[in-house]
């Protein structure tokens, strides 16, 4: 055994003492104390996200900004969207539509923005707004139409719910740390995505991926404390529970680039490669591929 495999393996078993999906079962008298962590396991455990390290803008020898578009039919993305239904389950797995929501509401996500340049910021009020709809029956405009005053029952009421989003846009950068001497990921933001809650049910046939907008954009790296608080089931191992900013970061998902920084105004692949999915998506392959081979066509003299 190597001296690296040995410190991976001895690191793996650290972690898993460290982290589980149920803290304190085994030791607990009631199931009250079922997750509560004494103090002397909060100061062992030293459980944080692990910190960007420093990368001067002169380490960067080369980068190239993406924006990816991840379905969460796929199944190696299913743990993003489930569970989509929380009624009987423990109140710290949430699906990351909900997880996000979470942390709006609560105030510990401030920084999120109308779109993927970061340039307007949202209130929570506004936000808020954009995921419900509020419309008056057809009785009810009968009544209003007789002068009538509405009744609760009048009012329809439509939130948006995690099994409403579709997918989820992220926005990335690649980029060859000439230090290091590797080609590296950081992502930037993610929004997620669904249809227009204003029209979310007049189409009973299926939403057309056209059809579905950007509820807004989250800047990512100063979500990392919540991402990494809440888990993620493992379905390999319940006692080793995975973080979504583990995830997210070591891009354990599947995605097709959508769109590139280019000299044509960051345009979409569907903007000039017009109503051929498949070849959409051989050009997102593209793309892929061509920033893989950069960081082996750098060793190359």
């Amino acid at each position: 055994m190597s001296f690296k495999n040995g410190i991976f393996i001895l690191s793996f078993l650290l972690l898993t003492t460290l982290v589980n999906a149920q803290a304190n079962l085994l030791n607990a008298t009631m199931p009250e104390e079922v997750g509560v962590k004494t103090d002397k396991q909060l100061v062992a455990d030293n459980d944080k996200p692990l910190p960007y390290g420093y990368v001067d803008d002169r380490d960067i020898l080369w980068s190239k900004m993406v924006w990816e578009y991840m379905d969460l039919n796929e199944k190696i993305n299913l743990p993003f969207y489930y569970p989509a239904d929380t009624s009987n389950i423990d109140a710290n797995r949430r699906s990351l539509f909900d997880t996000l929501l979470r942390g709006i509401k609560s105030g510990e996500i401030a920084d999120v923005y109308d779109d993927s340049y970061f340039t307007q910021r949202l209130t929570k009020k506004e936000i808020l707004a954009s995921l419900v709809k509020i419309d008056t029956t057809d009785a009810g405009i009968e009544k209003l139409n007789f002068g009538e005053p509405l009744l609760e029952e009048d009012i329809n009421i439509r939130n948006l719910y995690s099994a409403d989003i579709e997918a989820f846009r992220l926005k990335g950068l690649f980029y060859f740390d000439k230090r290091q001497g590797e080609l590296k990921y950081r992502l930037l933001g993610l929004a997620p995505v669904s249809p227009d809650v204003n029209f979310i049910d007049d189409n009973d046939g299926g939403t057309d991926i056209s059809e579905l907008v950007d509820l807004f954009w989250i800047w990512y790296p100063s979500t990392r404390e919540l991402m990494h608080n809440m888990k993620v089931f493992n379905p390999k191992n319940a006692a080793f529970p995975l973080s979504y900013d583990l995830l997210l970061t070591s891009r354990r998902f599947n995605a097709i680039i959508y769109r590139e920084e280019n000299v044509y105004g960051n345009r979409d692949v569907k903007s000039y490669i017009k109503n051929n999915a498949l070849f959409q998506v051989l050009e997102s392959m593209k793309i892929k591929e061509q920033i893989r081979d950069y960081e082996i066509d750098m060793w190359n003299y």
